[in-house]
């Protein structure tokens, strides 16, 4: 299951400050802890889910790489820190109600005044093709998409329905009395205002169709298949709200050499006969140029060579790079003239290059332990 925005979790909007997310989180932590909501698994994850979410946001490094990369910039930070038994740090419930009770309204749960909601607009998903070289060194592209914009001269005018509050109240009587529901209002879906002048070619949220050229950072290291967030460049929101994410996923365009496994990179490097035999230095090619190798004398075929640090650089920051693994194979001719066939014969007959192991010699399995080690 794709994680949920960090954001959209602590129900905040992207610009919001350090102070706004902080009581944004100890509300969700209050709501959903596991003292407040004992055997509620739902609760239990939620209350994780926005530790999680509250762990990256709160650190400026962390909010840094999420609003450029989204989770994978952070590498799906874990939150932790949170048992069944109390609150992060050593603070309990009691310690929670009595600091932050002004969250609260009427000296109980959900007794706040729900506040009008702010407009978003959708997210657009784009795919970028890009080389081998590209995704290990990091690059940077410019492309043009389609989106939704907010039309010049649109204006809005306050809901006539909630007054501008974003919400709906109805009294209902009950066998307690009389009792108050809030519920989001349906004609401004919780924004509190409406469309109210809308120019021509717009639809009924004011929103026209217009392209648009993005320049998007590709972080050193990139993989096959992962999602970049592009903060705030996704379509506009009705009414001049906040805009959405534009979404891009990375394809990997296949190296006809070179072939990835996670941060390490494989290649085929093959020898003649003789090269093996007699030992040669090759020259092959990795990220960002060419290194020479040296095949020893007498090299087997399914040698494995490890060039350390000749991979992929780690895309969540960890440090280091992978490696490069140069498989050697012996190349068998096809084709013999008159002379090398009698010659190979020759050797044939003498028993001079019959294939002797000394049992010293690793198995397929042992040089993949080998390789890994």
């Amino acid at each position: 299951m794709a994680k949920r925005d960090y954001y959209d979790i602590l129900e905040v909007s992207k610009s919001a400050s350090a102070d706004e997310i902080k009581k944004a989180y100890r509300k969700m932590a209050i709501k959903f802890h596991p003292d407040k909501n004992p055997g509620d698994k739902e609760a239990e994850e939620k209350f994780k889910e926005a530790a999680e979410a509250y762990e990256v946001l709160s650190d400026d490094n962390k909010k840094a790489r999420y609003d450029q990369y989204g989770h994978a910039g952070v590498g799906g930070a874990a939150g932790g820190g949170f048992g069944g038994g109390g609150f992060g740090g050593g603070m309990n419930m009691e310690d929670i109600f009595s600091q932050f009770g002004d969250i609260f309204g009427g000296g109980g749960f959900g007794g706040g005044q729900q506040r009008q909601q702010q407009s978003r607009g959708s997210n657009l998903r784009v795919r970028i093709k890009l080389n081998l070289e590209e995704m290990i060194s990091g690059t940077q592209k410019t492309i043009k998409v389609k989106k939704l914009k907010l039309a010049k001269g649109v204006t809005s005018k306050t809901c006539p329905t909630c007054g501008g509050s974003g919400v709906q109240v109805r009294m209902m009587n009950t066998m307690f009395g009389q009792m108050q529901t809030q519920t989001t209002c349906g004609t401004c879906q919780g924004v509190g205002k409406v469309a109210d002048k809308i120019p021509a070619g717009a639809n009924a949220q004011g929103l026209v169709k217009e392209d648009e050229e993005i320049t998007i950072n590709i972080p050193a290291g990139a993989r096959d298949g992962i999602q970049l967030n592009v903060r705030g460049k996704g379509n506009d929101a009705p009414l001049g709200g906040t805009p959405g994410d534009l979404l891009v996923v990375v394809e990997e365009e296949v190296d006809k050499t070179i072939k990835r496994e996670g941060d390490n990179l494989h290649q085929e490097l093959y020898v003649s006969f003789a090269e093996a035999a007699l030992g040669t230095t090759k020259e092959i090619n990795v990220v960002g140029g060419k290194v020479k190798i040296k095949v020893d004398e007498g090299t087997q075929s399914g040698k494995i060579l490890r060039l350390a640090g000749k991979g992929l650089p780690n895309i969540e920051g960890y440090g280091g790079k992978g490696d490069m693994f140069v498989h050697i194979n012996v190349w068998t001719p096809q084709k013999l003239t008159k002379e090398q066939k009698e010659f190979f014969q020759k050797q044939l007959e003498n028993g001079d290059m019959n294939a002797e192991p000394t049992g010293k010699e690793k198995t397929f399995f042992e040089k993949v332990k080998d390789m890994f080690n």
